[in-house]
């Protein structure tokens, strides 16, 4: 049976091949800049035009179960869609980035990083960065009531791995565009 590697890595030859930028964000990335948690999946960032959704579809389907609609639907809607890796059973959410308030700055700010986290040998994965994980999580948190303890928890753990490492003027400058620079300051503690 295949790795949950070896499902990603069909998967970002593909997205490579065809151009498109992506991002590896949700569990993966956080579990990477600091908030350890086990995941089954990927949550995957992707910009996406219309006219190549034919092409994707096509370009997965052998290997991934996908439904070229749905595709279609998420690229108009700015939403999310999943591909279902055949072999392994791993499943892959694509966030289409457009209409999200952060989907072009977690695709222009994103760093590649070499890694195992995957299992075997390490590979290189463009990962959402340490900061648009927390603005993201603040946006949860946010929209949410700010009433989720599993997710200031995540925050304040995120918070304090990051806070000599992380950009504080790019996480400023964003939290004030997304409405959410007093729950910054709050987690930054400033």
């Amino acid at each position: 049976m295949a790795s949950l590697r070896d499902a990603a890595l069909q998967l970002f030859t593909t997205l490579d091949r065809l151009g498109i930028r992506y991002a590896v964000g949700g569990s993966f990335a956080g579990s990477f800049h600091g908030i350890a948690r086990a995941t089954q999946d990927l949550d995957v960032v992707v910009e996406l035009q219309e006219i190549v959704a034919k092409e994707l579809y096509l370009a997965v389907s052998s290997d991934f179960y996908a439904d070229e609609e749905m595709i279609l639907d998420a690229i108009r809607r700015g939403l999310s869609f999943n591909l279902i890796h055949l072999e392994s059973g791993y499943k892959f959410d694509l966030f289409v980035a457009g209409r999200h308030p952060l989907g072009d700055e977690q695709l222009s700010h994103r760093k590649v990083v070499k890694t195992a986290i995957l299992g075997g040998d390490p590979l290189d994965v463009p990962l959402v960065s340490a900061e648009d994980i927390v603005l993201v999580k603040l946006l949860w948190y946010r929209d949410g009531g700010e009433v989720s303890e599993r997710q200031w928890n995540d925050l304040a753990n995120l918070a304090e791995v990051q806070r000599d490492r992380a950009d504080y003027q790019y996480l400023k400058t964003q939290a004030s565009r997304l409405g959410v620079a007093g729950l910054l300051s709050r987690l930054w503690g400033d």
